[in-house]
């Protein structure tokens, strides 16, 4: 399609996709709230400790999230301290699972792919990474099912401790 908006404005395009389609009424205010969720999200309760174990490893973020909403929820979940780099993908103006995106994390670390661990609790981002050379980690908590993408995780867990 040749176009580009960032993850805040593609999360209030659904959300408001989605409220429409289940027939919710719902004001500006409500939808404020809503999306305001996102500002303050929490990460699972090992994490922290998990990448304080880390501590001195190049460790970062590659998300399809905005800037805006990367910095909060490191902020929302004390973890800002902890990661060399946040890479968001409006560096590039466009989504995982495109190449150019996944590209964004060697360079910033000056390391092939195949060289750094790409960890994610989503199996299409896992998908992607690894078709572009990752070594990847799939966090699947709730046990699911690898989704039928031609591709398997080199390491599955089910958190990160």
């Amino acid at each position: 399609m040749g176009r580009y908006e960032d993850f805040w404005a593609v999360t209030e395009h659904a959300l408001r996709f989605a409220l429409r389609r289940l027939g919710i009424a719902a004001g500006e205010a409500q939808v404020k709230t809503l999306l305001e969720a996102y500002l303050s999200l929490a990460c699972f309760p090992e994490v922290a400790d998990a990448l304080a174990r880390l501590e001195g490893a190049p460790l970062g973020i590659l998300s399809n999230g905005s800037p805006r909403m990367l910095a909060a929820a490191l902020r929302s979940s004390g973890l800002q301290g902890a990661l060399r780099h946040v890479l968001s993908v409006d560096a590039v103006k466009i989504y995982k699972p495109s190449p150019r995106v996944y590209e964004l994390g060697p360079r910033a670390f000056g390391m092939a792919a195949g060289e750094m661990l790409f960890v994610s609790s989503n199996a299409w981002d896992v998908a992607g990474a690894k078709a572009f050379g990752y070594r990847t980690c799939w966090c699947n908590r709730t046990k699911a099912p690898m989704e039928a993408l031609g591709v398997t995780p080199d390491l599955e867990v089910e958190r990160l401790d």
